[in-house]
């Protein structure tokens, strides 16, 4: 059976086909303003990859915060219960799922088969997902990329109030006038933000085989500030984390 899950994201929307259980192709754009045209580009990039026709799609499940501009979908699933799914493929033992985005962050708590059964959703303030980091990267006149190791040539621990994104920009600011080195700044913002997050996820409870989905999953220094918060020597992150929901999805349109 050929299915395809397709996660329409803040940021980024991202196809994943599978076939009898195995990803054979994927697809991403930038979402934009026209959603709807997102998600046929993501689609028909995640076809060609697959090496095979549309038509052959024999199920389509949608799901992120665009999931209602997916028309062509056969149903949507939503984000939690998509990132349930996507890493209980990916880690089989993960008991505890973390997604962070561009926008916001999500953790849930996942039984034997992925189904989640509890969870937290930090959708207030983006000073706990990637656009902060996004734009710290810009206020510290580096790239994105560079953010994350430059974090971790630090080894200090700068405060930072990691509750609003617009006082947390005032503080690096403070710091850049202080003269404070880029990658002790970079530390503190990754800190501040793993901060958050790792709060979120307490109040779920940790359980063991933590899994990291989203784009943020590609940041070493983030990771690095997890699991330092987290006490724990691993975080298990997928090759592309950033597809993590649009697997689950694919997933629950294989069943």
């Amino acid at each position: 059976m050929i299915t395809a899950g397709i996660d329409c994201g803040a940021k980024n929307t991202k196809t994943v086909i599978m076939k009898d259980g195995r990803i054979i192709g994927k697809g991403a754009v930038l979402t934009g303003f026209d959603q709807e045209k997102a998600v046929e580009e993501s689609l028909e990039k995640a076809v060609q990859t697959a090496g095979i026709l549309r038509d052959d799609i024999e199920k389509i499940i949608g799901t992120g915060s665009g999931k209602d501009a997916i028309k062509i979908a056969n149903d949507t699933v939503n984000d939690i219960k998509a990132m349930g799914r996507g890493a209980h493929y990916f880690f089989p033992n993960a008991r505890t799922v973390v997604d962070v985005g561009a926008e916001e962050g999500r953790a849930a708590k996942i039984d034997e088969n992925g189904n989640p059964v509890d969870f937290a959703i930090n959708e207030k303030c983006a000073a706990g997902a990637g656009a902060f980091i996004e734009a710290m990267a810009r206020t510290l006149e580096v790239t994105l990329e560079e953010m994350g190791p430059l974090c971790l040539t630090s080894d200090k621990e700068i405060p930072m109030n990691a509750q609003c994104a617009i006082f947390a920009e005032s503080e690096v600011v403070g710091l850049i006038h202080a003269k404070t080195d880029k990658p002790d700044i970079s530390k503190a913002i990754h800190d501040s933000i793993a901060s958050r997050i790792v709060s979120m996820i307490r109040r779920i409870g940790v359980n063991e085989d933590v899994v990291l989905i989203g784009g943020v999953g590609h940041n070493p220094g983030f990771t690095s500030a997890m699991k330092r918060e987290l006490k724990l020597e691993k975080i298990y992150i997928p090759d592309d984390p950033e597809y993590g929901e649009s697997v689950g999805a694919a997933v629950v349109a294989a069943e």
